[in-house]
């Protein structure tokens, strides 16, 4: 077993352990996961990138990345397979010849 899979199936067992499972359909994750995000923006509002408090930033990021977990259990998605899909059509979009060193959106380069 992969370490995503365990660390699923230890989200799962929290889970389940609590009878949450129940409150964890797609809408609500999804909505969990850009809570959880604008958490983790205003640990950087009004400062710099190096000011932010980096404990808190791994929490807020641990909370994204549990709901996201979840959210692709949920669909039955290999996360490792839509990951890897997405840098692949990423690649078409961005080739290196054109986007090395720009961070201009695929279609203005």
């Amino acid at each position: 077993m992969g370490e995503l899979q365990t660390l699923i199936n230890k989200i799962r067992q929290f889970n389940a352990e609590r009878d949450w499972s129940q409150f964890h359909n797609a809408k609500d994750l999804a909505l969990a996961i850009s809570i959880e995000a604008a958490e983790l923006n205003e640990l950087f509002l009004w400062k710099k990138a190096e000011e932010a408090d980096p404990e808190k930033v791994k929490e807020e990021l641990a909370d994204i990345f549990t709901y996201a977990l979840q959210l692709a259990d949920k669909y039955g998605f290999d996360i490792n397979e839509i990951v890897s899909n997405k840098i692949e059509k990423n690649a078409l979009k961005y080739p290196i010849e054109k986007a090395k060193g720009s961070a201009r959106k695929y279609n203005e380069l």
